[in-house]
């Protein structure tokens, strides 16, 4: 299950936007362990969004899991990654005041071994990348 940093709530009241940090791999391919997070605190959530939340059983672990659908008591959460488990099939609906934002953009840092004229250019060709909503995701809530 991916854990984020705390910093994403530090001043989430007075910022619109904070960051986390991603451990785990519950979201391969969308996210990756170490993947940075910019996270905004303000606006709607919808189907398909990438989320992040406070575990509904441990309320002070925060995990980034997608909004999969709406549902009667908040939302159903599930991981890009379906091996990976710890989502709304392990403990069902979320609530909304346990949704803290939306993921925006995600960075991607450089690792040690990327020393390669080659390597470098691809790195910087995709370290930043916006995340977009899955429209998917609920398609795959059938599947399941």
């Amino acid at each position: 299950m991916p854990e984020l940093s705390q910093e994403t709530e530090r001043g989430q009241a007075a910022q619109p936007f904070g960051w986390a940090e991603v451990t785990g791999p519950s979201m391969v391919p969308t996210l990756h362990n170490g993947d940075l997070l910019v996270v905004s605190h303000r606006g709607r959530i919808r189907p398909g969004d990438v989320v992040v939340l406070r575990h509904p059983f441990q309320q002070d672990l925060l995990v980034v899991k997608r909004a999969a659908e709406r549902r009667e008591g908040g939302w159903w959460v599930l991981g890009d990654n379906a091996y990976a488990g710890g989502d709304s099939t392990d403990y069902g609906v979320v609530p909304d005041e346990l949704i803290l934002g939306k993921v925006r953009l995600r960075y991607r840092p450089r690792k040690a071994d990327q020393r390669s004229p080659f390597a470098l250019a691809r790195w910087a060709l995709s370290a930043v990348r916006p995340v977009f909503a899955d429209r998917s995701a609920s398609r795959r809530l059938r599947a399941r």
